[in-house]
């Protein structure tokens, strides 16, 4: 805002003021603002969820544990029975077809190969296994 002061010309007529005065401007935009946010709704951000009551079902069926070992020498055991790579994931995508999906139990040795162990978890990963578990890592641990 401005204020004019005095006279630039020695002539006793006053100069125009070429600004726009602004006030009135900004007092119907801040109404109309105030309007605005008294129109909108107010949101809730909850989701209405219809929750089941009681007990959840008892689920007596106990999956199949699968156990698969790698020994020092990174030979893979299929429940103690020794299996190459291929018999391997034919009977991984047996299992992974069941109805009620196994427990696969993977017991590395510590002085196994690192990349034999990860491929037995790629494979049972890839092929759909998710109830997968890694036992005897206590070895590991010094």
């Amino acid at each position: 805002m401005g204020m004019h002061v005095g006279n630039a010309s020695s002539s006793g007529e006053p100069e125009v003021m070429m600004d726009i005065n602004t006030t009135p401007l900004i007092d119907v935009m801040l109404v109309l603002l105030v309007m605005l946010i008294i129109t909108i709704p107010i949101q809730l951000h909850a989701v209405n969820l219809e929750m089941p009551v009681g007990a959840p079902p008892i689920n007596n069926i106990k999956p199949e544990k699968i156990q698969i070992d790698i020994d020092d020498k990174s030979v893979v055991y299929w429940q103690g029975l020794p299996v190459e790579a291929a018999v391997l994931e034919q009977k991984m995508t047996e299992m992974s077809k069941l109805p009620v999906q196994p427990e696969v139990h993977i017991r590395p040795n510590k002085d196994s190969q690192y990349a034999v162990f990860a491929n037995v978890l790629s494979s049972s990963k890839r092929i759909g296994l998710n109830k997968i578990a890694v036992i005897g890592a206590e070895q590991f641990v010094k």
